[in-house]
């Protein structure tokens, strides 16, 4: 347990003598093509014929937006092609057959679409997850390693069928080897942890 507690305050070395399966090299699982809004994330809603009531926003913590006419409308988990359908069932009320579009201009996303990115790495950071995306790809966003990192002790925190594993990932191979066998694809909620060298 120990050991356990050590790893998620990013302070694990081989010290604990952990060793985690591989990464899986190809997913069975695969994230949702939509991109799904969340706190942090600016847009445009356009009301086609009403530019009184069209609004730029940013979607705040509790995820719920107001525009001029409606308020506490829920944003947060939805596509903007379902939310543009929320605001005009609201705007209804107020507006003969309004068209809504609700464009998206800054991506931030909810918390469980994000990869978050811990330890030695040059900018550790949350980052909004993409489809396709690699560790290689999640390595060029942050920077790379610092120079005191253990990039191939490094581990990916990923949540399947409800339960939390935790996968060896080979980054120096890499980064520094150009092996493009490390290379593999990650999950929104991922958590990169990239320990410290103890050399």
């Amino acid at each position: 347990m120990a050991c356990l507690a050590v790893v998620l305050t990013v302070m694990i070395s081989s010290g604990c003598g952990l060793s985690y399966p591989p990464a899986p090299t190809t997913l069975t699982e695969r994230a949702p093509d939509h991109y799904i809004i969340g706190p942090g994330d600016s847009m445009e809603i356009v009301v086609w014929g009403n530019p009184e009531v069209s609004a730029s926003i940013v979607v705040p913590p509790d995820g719920r937006i107001n525009t001029p006419l409606v308020e506490d409308v829920p944003a947060t988990g939805k596509t903007s092609v379902e939310l543009a359908r929320d605001l005009e069932k609201a705007l209804s009320r107020y507006i003969k057959q309004p068209v809504v579009t609700v464009i998206l201009s800054g991506f931030v996303g909810p918390y469980s679409r994000q990869i978050r990115v811990v330890g030695e790495a040059a900018e550790p950071q949350a980052l909004q997850f993409s489809k396709g995306m690699t560790v290689m790809d999640v390595m060029i966003a942050v920077g790379g390693l610092t120079e005191f990192a253990n990039g191939n002790d490094a581990s990916i925190i990923r949540s399947v069928n409800g339960q939390r594993k935790q996968y060896a990932v080979r980054l120096n191979d890499l980064l520094r080897g150009g092996d493009i066998s490390a290379n593999v694809e990650v999950l929104p909620g991922d958590v990169l942890i990239i320990p410290e060298s103890l050399l």
